[in-house]
């Protein structure tokens, strides 16, 4: 109850990282993990306003503890390939620039959603329509993904994170750095979920400016 607000709004925006790096995954007929992780989505956010609105909120925060008890313990990642790119990218922005893990991951996270939007959007459109509500019946996929990315940014806001680099207090990165040090710990190609090579991980850096 005594942690801060912005590590609180950090706190939540890394767990659900750690639920998208399991939803993202290639891995066919994984209904009941795709549930189980859209559940708990769903009730973080539910949860995160009436925490940073009151810290004393004893409910709100149970029920966000429980929520990274979930996040964190493989439950959502059962049986499934898994991704973790957003959190390799971010680590790399950790490193060089010492920001706070989950504030980056807000950064970075809509950053790679964007990509996978034009790249492998399927994932996307169905986090976006079962999650974030998003009814475009003769939408793309494409379509429907980058409206979800736009609420799931809406939703960061409301925290108080940030959602650039500039945001972070970056304001002129070194993303050839950050993809060299990326692919130097993490191999020339990653990515559970679609593979990344060093010109598509400089586009989603790219797309976190």
């Amino acid at each position: 109850m005594t942690l801060p607000p912005c590590q609180t709004a950090a706190g939540i925006a890394d767990m659900m990282a750690h639920i998208f790096e399991r939803y993202f995954s290639p891995t066919p007929d994984v209904q009941i993990t795709d549930r189980v992780s859209e559940g708990v989505l769903m009730a973080i956010m539910e949860e995160a306003p009436k925490v940073m609105a009151d810290p004393l909120d004893y409910q709100a925060r149970a029920n966000i503890m429980w929520s990274g008890t979930l996040a964190h313990n493989g439950v959502c990642g059962t049986g499934r390939q898994e991704d973790w790119v957003s959190h390799f990218m971010e680590h790399e922005i950790s490193a060089v620039y010492g920001v706070t893990h989950g504030a980056g991951l807000a950064v970075i996270l809509p950053a790679w959603m964007t990509f996978m939007a034009h790249h492998a959007p399927a994932k996307g459109a169905q986090l976006a329509r079962r999650v974030f509500g998003v009814n475009l019946p003769d939408a793309s996929d494409t379509e429907v993904a980058l409206t979800g990315i736009a609420l799931l940014k809406e939703f960061f806001h409301s925290l108080g994170l940030p959602l650039t680099f500039g945001e972070l207090g970056i304001e002129q990165p070194d993303i050839d750095l950050l993809v060299k040090k990326l692919h130097e710990n993490k191999g020339d190609v990653i990515g559970g979920y679609y593979r990344l090579t060093p010109t598509e991980t400089t586009q989603i850096y790219q797309l976190a400016l």
